[in-house]
């Protein structure tokens, strides 16, 4: 039982992901390379945030103070990868196929998809680990949902890490202030939402997540220049 556990919340949390990885970045060796970058890069992140709160010792016992200055952190080295990414745009020239300046949305697509694999894999990996057994979540105390609200609530935040790459990535560029915004407050907010889950209070956690989920899917496709007619096109047989 506990095994099925473990494997039925990797494959929710890690399933889609891992398809998107295969589908549209596994392809092509230089959006692999982005990826890792990106994914390095929240690692950085990570490890700034972690001194800020090994050194500030009278918050430690706060854990909206650390999420707060993880954000940040977060969504600054997201800037940084941007500048990065702008400043070597004429060196990607030389090494792949197409024109960096017609591929700036995917590179934000993949930057932000990096950005969610690592966030996820740091998130769900302990929760995987006590999955797999010797016991489970619900016979004494704790709530059986704990697992599975951890896993849709990781592949949440995988998902919309990439679409605030897109978003970020492109008001940059415009120098579009308010969708830059939404990305850090939708970021802060929701972040701040899972804070509730010590109270239980998954139903409106998760539901909080999924709502600016969808919300920032929506914007991420019309930034991209996508049309409802997109859409149905997928659907239609060729």
């Amino acid at each position: 039982m506990t095994v099925m556990d473990f494997f039925g919340c990797a494959f929710l949390a890690f399933g889609p992901p891992l398809a998107m990885f295969t589908f549209t970045v596994a392809t092509e060796p230089i959006r692999i390379i982005i990826l890792i970058a990106s994914a390095f890069f929240w690692l950085i992140s990570l490890l700034l945030s972690s001194i800020v709160w090994y050194a500030v010792v009278p918050l430690q016992n706060h854990l909206a103070f650390g999420l707060v200055f993880s954000v940040l952190f977060q969504e600054a080295f997201r800037y940084l990868l941007y500048w990065v990414l702008r400043k070597a745009e004429r060196g990607l020239e030389k090494v792949t196929t197409t024109h960096v300046a017609d591929s700036r949305h995917v590179f934000a697509y993949v930057c932000g998809l990096g950005f969610g694999f690592m966030s996820g894999a740091f998130a769900l990996v302990n929760v995987l680990a006590d999955a797999v057994g010797p016991g489970t979540m619900g016979l004494r105390q704790g709530t059986e949902y704990f697992f599975i609200i951890s896993a849709a609530t990781t592949l949440c935040f995988v998902l919309l890490h990439t679409f605030w790459g897109v978003i970020f990535f492109s008001a940059l560029d415009k120098q579009n202030w308010g969708q830059v915004i939404w990305v850090v407050g939708s970021h802060l907010f929701v972040s701040c939402m899972t804070l509730l889950n010590v109270y239980q209070t998954y139903i409106a956690t998760t539901l909080s997540a999924y709502v600016v989920l969808i919300m920032t899917t929506a914007l991420a496709f019309k930034v991209v220049g996508g049309r409802a007619q997109n859409i149905a096109h997928c659907f239609t047989r060729k």
